[in-house]
């Protein structure tokens, strides 16, 4: 699906899990963008949270893309309550949105040149009554993908299970999507975090980078190369 005044490069960020540090890898990117003198966008399609919270994800993707929150992510899909998105919906009483709704609020302003799409939750979270990160994904049909793992304990079997759920949205017209893992709260010291990076790498040839601001950087300077 084209969606209205679609930026030149759309990159989708999703993660192993919730509170994995996506909307941190996406402001970064962000910013290193904007740094490059490229018009950037940022979308998160609904949010949830507790209560009273801030800032929230959309307030965080606006600070770095300069645009207003309500422009980030529409009024209608904050929901203030903290569970998946489309379950907070109706527990506040309303109806949830459908992937299609979701995917045409986005509203992408005229001559961007990158789009962060952040998701909500992990890979098979749900993300609208009819579909989860992965349905989402194949229906915005980004250029690039931006996975975010934990560095610790599991996230070889969480990279690779997310990883090649991703996969599948690859079809004939888009083979080549590239899914770039950034490996988060990563702490250089850590002979475990090391070696997560390198089996994800080495063994599963897995484009993998660590969360490290430096690292961070390098990978959106790598994707706005083209630009």
């Amino acid at each position: 699906m084209i969606m209205p005044s679609r930026p030149r490069k759309v990159v989708f960020v999703v993660g192993t899990d919730t509170e994995i540090g996506k909307t941190w890898v996406a402001r970064q990117m962000l910013e290193t963008w904007k740094l490059l003198g490229l018009k950037v966008s940022a979308r998160k399609l609904a949010q949830s949270y507790a209560e009273g919270a801030w800032p929230t994800d959309a307030d965080v993707l606006a600070a770095a893309s300069g645009e207003p929150a309500k422009e980030v992510c529409s009024p209608e899909y904050w929901y203030p309550v903290e569970m998946a998105p489309p379950m907070a919906a109706i527990a506040l009483g309303t109806d949830p949105p459908t992937l299609t709704e979701l995917a045409f609020s986005v509203g992408w302003p005229a001559g961007a040149d990158i789009g962060v799409v952040e998701a909500a939750g992990g890979v098979r979270s749900p993300q609208a009554l009819d579909g989860d990160c992965v349905d989402l994904a194949r229906l915005l049909n980004p250029e690039v993908i931006v996975l975010v793992a934990n560095a610790g304990l599991g996230t070889i079997n969480s990279t690779r299970m997310s990883h090649e759920a991703l996969n599948s949205i690859r079809g004939a017209d888009d083979p080549d999507i590239p899914i770039h893992v950034v490996l988060n709260h990563f702490d250089v010291r850590s002979e475990l975090h090391r070696y997560n990076l390198e089996w994800l790498r080495d063994k599963y040839s897995i484009d993998a980078c660590s969360g490290i601001v430096d690292d961070v950087v390098k990978l959106a300077k790598q994707l706005a190369s083209d630009m």
